[in-house]
């Protein structure tokens, strides 16, 4: 009875964990399309994160590899650096870097702020000052044309005050055949109502990446099955009729880590002189008296194994992640690079076997995948490899969106894949 009663508990426990998550839809009121944006075609952006760049081909995701035949493929895709989920996400949608848009990693210091951001933090992920830029959604919205959005990064904050006119929590409860159908409703909803851009964000091959590394049996199992969710997604959004373009890309790539032998914090960092932020791949050090800086520097590089030090007024400039860049001041003063595969790890507890966040032109593991098609794209097209800051004009282009704002895309791709 007793045993019984402990696993009822446990059941409970975890049906309450699951209800207290909130999958309602929210939906900003009054808004509507202009009429001359009603004209305008569709967009569904689509990022399956961690999608390395050949995993479409080395785990034959047969529906993805039809689909980008009858569009246009990219060779990889080169995210920004540090190749993290939330600076990806984020630049994908802003045309940015991550020194220049804000949002350096998924966790950071701001020594302005004397705050930390956590990815895992709601208060945090729904403040719209951490995030800068103007995200493809609210350029939209701006000019009058409504956008939607499933889990994407930044997506719940109100970035100049805007949110998505539609838009939901995160979570990882909702059935995919829900979020399949939730967007074939908005694409059904009556013209003024309906979303133009959709972004739609799926975690579940990053999840396995991490868990089991790039090479497992169950990471080949995620990608199929997301393989098998994105042809139930175009098939569902061909029942509506409307001229739709789909996009999909990832965030970045996967290594399988070194985690037998990994990197300790330093002895040559003292905590009382340095906030430390970061691990993993990229460690930054805020110095909490600047005077400390040199002497701290000068021992790290005579100490370093098997990883790079830096200052930030030192940083390799192709990263772009230097004093010169850093626009919000939330990069540290001094910077370790683990050597791929090498990772700091600083709990005694083993780290996953995949991981990312090293520097693309390093690593080609790290490189994501692109791929369109739909009726504004040009037929069976590779274009060569190309950064994710590159995806913004393209959208903006596909949905007749104009802006003055610079950005750090340049409009490369318009004229090979249009």
């Amino acid at each position: 009875m007793k045993s019984f009663l402990i696993v009822l508990a446990c059941v409970l426990s975890q049906t309450l964990a699951v209800a207290q998550v909130d999958t309602t839809q929210r939906v900003a009121p009054n808004r509507k399309n202009s009429p001359e944006q009603q004209q305008k075609p569709y967009v569904i952006l689509i990022s399956a994160d961690g999608f390395r760049y050949d995993y479409a081909d080395k785990y034959q995701a047969k529906n993805l590899l039809a689909l980008r035949e009858q569009g246009v493929q990219a060779e990889s895709m080169v995210p920004a650096f540090p190749t993290k989920t939330f600076p990806n996400h984020y630049s994908i949608v802003t045309g940015l870097y991550p020194a220049h848009h804000g949002l350096v990693n998924n966790y950071f210091y701001d020594p302005q702020r004397k705050e930390s951001y956590s990815m895992r933090e709601r208060s945090k992920v729904e403040d719209g000052r951490w995030y800068g830029g103007t995200p493809l959604w609210v350029l939209a919205e701006q000019q009058q044309m409504l956008s939607a959005s499933f889990f994407w990064v930044g997506s719940e904050a109100p970035i100049q005050g805007i949110l998505p006119t539609y838009h939901y929590q995160y979570s990882e409860v909702m059935p995919m055949e829900k979020r399949i159908q939730t967007v074939v409703d908005w694409l059904n909803l009556p013209e003024e109502r309906r979303p133009h851009l959709i972004t739609f964000y799926l975690p579940e091959v990053d999840h396995a990446g991490h868990r089991y590394g790039p090479d497992a049996p169950e990471t080949k199992q995620a990608v199929q099955e997301l393989d098998t969710h994105m042809k139930q997604l175009t098939d569902a959004v061909a029942t509506t009729g409307l001229p739709v373009n789909f996009i999909f890309v990832s965030d970045h790539g996967m290594l399988h880590i070194d985690t037998e032998n990994t990197l300790p914090l330093p002895a040559a960092i003292d905590t009382a002189k340095f906030m430390v932020s970061g691990g993993g791949m990229v460690v930054e050090l805020h110095a909490k008296n600047k005077k400390a800086i040199r002497s701290t520097y000068r021992q790290l590089k005579e100490e370093a194994t098997k990883y790079q030090v830096y200052r930030k007024k030192n940083m390799p400039r192709h990263l772009r992640y230097g004093k010169k860049d850093d626009r919000y001041g939330r990069i540290g003063d001094i910077l370790l690079l683990s050597d791929a595969p090498k990772v700091f790890h600083f709990s005694s507890r083993k780290p996953s076997p995949g991981t990312h966040g090293y520097d693309a032109c390093q690593v080609k593991e790290m490189h994501a995948t692109f791929y369109a098609w739909g009726p504004a794209f040009r037929k069976g097209v590779k274009v060569p490899t190309f950064e994710n800051v590159e995806v913004y004009p393209l959208i903006a282009k596909l949905l007749g969106l104009t802006f003055d704002h610079k950005i750090d895309g340049k409009g490369k791709l318009l004229k090979e894949v249009l």
